[in-house]
This record gives structure tokens, sequence and C-alpha cells, in this order.
């Protein structure tokens, strides 16, 4: 078994550091009972550009009809993380699990060797949730599966931590990721250690990011920063990437996407709707 993180994927920066993924330009699949974007190459839809970031392999917004969803299906070598954001999910899988999963709770489970398991819509009304996937740092590992409710509020809630701190679940990585839902006009610190890439992945409402040069914080948030697409025009489409001089001023919105570079320093500030995001640290 492997001991040291690999990465089958190399991240793409531009000149200021950045990725930029707005939601219009993610993949989309949709059927009858299945709305779904991709932030990366998914299923059918491939394009070399953006095949991840780092080890995030999968950032999937999947929006799932009452009684319906994925039969029994397999995954080996690959961390799963599943924030369920509206409605409920059921779970089945090949280790004995049969669990319901709700809004508010996280799953996470390490295919490893190999899993199969479905999951489906039990109830009356359609589901909401973000499949996300994480490369583990060796081949073969022991499956495993754990699931639990955790209360987000205006700061950073950790979710993952390598270590299993502050009540986050561990995988396989190491990788944490926060989520929080952060009041109209309130800064949150960037959580992100210098030495490590960050993504950000937005949820619902505005979030503002802005350059920093060496912040300090009087927070117990571990701050910081990161910064975003211009802000936009009354009328205008997606916010707009990075400015072509290497800073970032702008605003992201529900579905956006932003990566950013080990030691990129950033403001984030919640828009006149508040934001809810997640904040992944990944190495």
């Amino acid at each position: 078994m492997a001991s040291t993180p690999s990465t089958r994927n190399r991240p793409c920066f531009d000149q200021a550091g950045l990725t930029y993924r707005p939601a219009a330009g993610r993949f989309h699949s949709q059927n009858s009972w299945l709305d779904s974007w991709h932030s990366f190459s998914f299923a059918g839809h491939f394009d070399r550009d953006w095949c991840g970031f780092g080890p995030l392999r999968v950032i999937n917004e999947d929006r799932i009809q009452a009684g319906h969803g994925f039969g029994m299906h397999p995954h080996a070598d690959m961390e799963i993380i599943t924030v369920m954001l509206a409605g409920e999910l059921h779970h089945q899988d090949s280790m004995g699990h049969s669990e319901a999963l709700r809004c508010g709770e996280v799953q996470r489970m390490t295919a490893g060797t190999g899993i199969v398991h479905s999951e489906t819509n039990p109830s009356a009304a359609p589901c909401h949730l973000l499949q996300i996937w994480i490369e583990p740092s060796g081949t073969g590992l022991t499956p495993g599966y754990e699931q639990k409710p955790f209360a987000i509020d205006r700061g950073w809630t950790l979710l993952i931590d390598p270590e299993g701190r502050e009540g986050a679940m561990a995988i396989n990585r190491p990788v944490r990721l926060w989520r929080a839902r952060a009041a109209a006009g309130q800064e949150l610190g960037c959580a992100v250690a210098p030495d490590a890439q960050g993504w950000i992945q937005m949820i619902a409402g505005e979030l503002i990011a802005s350059d920093t040069h060496a912040v300090a914080s009087d927070s117990d948030e571990t701050p910081a920063g990161n910064r975003v697409p211009g802000p936009r025009n009354p009328g205008e489409g997606d916010a707009q990437g990075p400015g072509a001089g290497g800073g970032m001023n702008g605003v992201l919105r529900q579905g956006d996407g932003l990566g950013f570079a080990p030691g990129r320093s950033t403001c984030l500030r919640a828009g006149a709707k508040g934001a809810d995001l997640l904040l992944f640290e990944l190495r």
C-alpha cells in the first residue's frame, strides 16, 4: 500500500495562480429523474483540461426525483464524500450498510479494494446533494463507511480531516473540508494552510473574494484569503474570471468553483444574500 499521495492530473493555474470554474461552464447530464452538473470530467463528459484539481477528481451537484436513483454500481480506490443539501437519500452497500442520509448529514466512504452500492430517493420530494471524489493516498485500502450530521453555522465547520479532529470524519488522504453559512457582509478567514492548494465550491448565495497582502486576523478561524472573479454589472451573465492584471476582485455564486495555488492570500466576504460554501485544503 502506498503511503505517499499520488495525483494523476496537474493543477491548471493562470498567471494569477487561480483556476475559475463558472457554474454555467460545468458539464451537464439530465434525464427524466436526474439533473446533474459536473465541475470536472465525468461519465460521458471529458475535457483533458478539466480532469480534476489536485486530488479532487469529482464534484457533482445532483438533484434526484422522488422514487428514483442509482441502482447497485461498483467503486474502487476512491474516497467518496456525499453532502446532503435537501431531502433524503437511501444508501445500501456490499458492506452491509442500509442507511438513510438526510439533509445536514455527510457521508464518507472508502471504496478501496471494491464496494457495490445503491443511492435512491425513497421520499415524495426531490433531493439535492453534492458528491465528491478524492484520490486516496494509496490503492488496495480496506473499504469503510461513516456518516454523521453537522450543525453548520456562520464560521467554518470542519467536515473532513485526516486525523478526525474537531469531530470531523477522516479519509485516506491529507485533505481537509469545511462548510460555512456566512451572514450577509460577514468576512471569512481562509482556513487553507499556505503550503496547500485550495478550492471553493459555492452552494448558495454570493461570496466576494479579493486579494489580501499578509493579512493578520484576531479570529480563531485560521484566516488569510483568496480572491474571486470580477464583479458583474446588472443584467450580466456569469461572474468574470480573474483580471488580466493578476489580481482578483469579484463574486462567486451558486455552483461556481475557484481553485487557488499554495500561498495565495485571499479575503472572503459574504454578499448581500449571505453565502453557503465548501472550502477544500488539498495535498
